[in-house]
Formats: structure tokens, C-alpha cells, sequence
């Protein structure tokens, strides 16, 4: 598997170079797919969904890019889908709610064909979080009874956030998890301290990574490319 787990998407050289690496070519010589699906439990989501295939990751300058949106398959049938995922040089998966991603990309048959397929996964906050066997994000209500799996005792509420902590299952495609938006300063709960606490629920080693850092996947070997500030908890 080759994969590359962003806080925030392609946003500087050493990202790109390591997203042209991994490809193995041009990305003028790439096919790409992008999946919006995590942004829609957001207020407004079909705007950001718009956005979300209008930025700086999606205008690199692909040979083709195209929409996958994950719930809607499973209502077609899988010959009209799964041919497009296997020829795609690249999967960009977009953020928003991991624990909905999650969901989707089980019940959309995605979960299952990701193991076999060429594709750069290329995971963009709530696309990188959901690549781990466990996760944890937070939430300013209980999570759904639809977003399995998270189990009653699997999520409590922090005082300091005024949010709820939640603990997901994610995809499994890595052996670690991620922290997206380390110190941003839109993003308080992903404070170094909050990361902390984050990642002593996580029982497997977490990289908090901030806007401009990434974990690159080949075959397993893992490494961090970073024009800014991450830490391995």
C-alpha cells in the first residue's frame, strides 16, 4: 500500500515531491479521483463539498479527476464504479467527519477494494484520520446511533473542550493514527496538550501532524515529510 496522510492537503513542495514519488510519475500523467463524502454532516456541507474539489490539491494538474461519492454506491451496481477505482492513480480523500467516513466507506464496498488496489491513498485530515485501526476526534454532540462503530463507553464529555471525545474504529490500512491540525490556532482541541490526551486513548503510536507535514506509507515504511511542525506521541 502506498499512501499519504496530510493534516491539510498538498501544501508545499516537499508534499508534492513526496506525492509525485510515491506515483511513480508526472501528476500531469495522473489519474485522480476525489471523495467529498466526509464534509457533508457539516453545516453548509454541499458548499464545502464545492470546495472541497476547487483547491489547491485538486488543481495540481491532473491528466483526469473525477468525484467518487461514496454514498451513492451502494445503489449502483459495482460495475459502474469499480473499474473507474482500479484505473485511478490516486484516491484524495477529503475531510470533515471521520466517524461518517468510516461508515461510508464500509458500506460502500471501498473499504474492502482498498487493499487491492495501485492507488496513492491520499488522505486529507478526516481521510487521513480514518486510515488507523483507532481513532479519536471530538464532537459537540453524541455521536449518531448511524456512525458505527462507537460504542456507548467509547466516548465522553471534556470540560476543557466543551466537546465530546470520541473514540471510532477506523480502516485499519495503517499501524498508526493521525492528528490533524496540530497547533493551528483555528483548531484548539488539537492543541500539543489536547494531542496529548488524544493519543494516551489510542493504542497505537500517533503522529500529530500541523499543516504543513505528512506521513508517507510505501509497504509499510513509514515516514514524515514536513516543511513545519509534527510530533510521534
Amino acid at each position: 500500500m502506498k499512501a499519504l496522510l496530510t493534516s491539510s492537503g498538498i501544501k508545499n513542495p516537499s508534499l508534492q515531491a513526496a506525492l509525485v514519488e510515491l506515483l511513480g510519475k508526472p501528476i500531469t500523467e495522473s489519474n485522480a479521483l476525489i471523495i467529498p463524502t466526509a464534509i457533508y454532516p457539516f453545516p453548509g456541507g454541499a458548499n464545502h463539498a464545492w470546495r472541497a474539489l476547487h483547491n489547491p490539491m485538486t488543481e495540481l494538474g491532473w491528466k483526469s479527476l473525477g468525484v467518487l461519492e461514496l454514498s451513492v454506491l451502494p445503489s449502483i451496481d459495482s460495475d459502474a464504479w469499480v473499474p473507474t477505482v482500479q484505473a485511478a492513480d490516486a484516491l484524495l480523500v477529503w475531510g470533515g467527519d471521520p466517524l461518517f467516513l468510516a461508515r461510508w466507506m464500509r458500506q460502500s464496498g471501498l473499504a474492502d477494494l482498498l487493499p487491492t488496489l495501485e492507488a496513492v491513498y491520499v488522505g486529507v485530515s478526516a481521510g487521513a484520520i480514518v486510515a488507523a485501526p483507532t481513532f479519536v476526534e471530538t464532537y459537540d454532540d453524541p455521536p449518531r446511533a448511524a456512525d458505527e462503530p462507537v460504542q456507548s463507553e467509547e466516548f465522553t464529555f471534556t470540560p476543557s473542550l466543551n466537546r465530546y471525545l470520541v473514540t471510532g474504529r477506523g480502516l485499519g490500512l495503517t499501524d498508526f493514527a493521525v492528528i490533524p491540525h496540530f497547533e493551528h490556532p483555528d483548531h484548539l482541541d488539537a492543541s500539543r496538550a489536547n494531542a496529548s490526551e488524544w493519543a494516551a486513548r489510542i493504542p497505537h503510536p500517533t503522529y500529530a501532524l500541523d499543516d504543513e507535514s505528512a506521513v508517507k506509507v510505501v509497504d509499510g515504511e513509514v515516514t514524515v515529510v514536513s516543511e513545519g511542525e509534527w510530533q510521534l506521541f
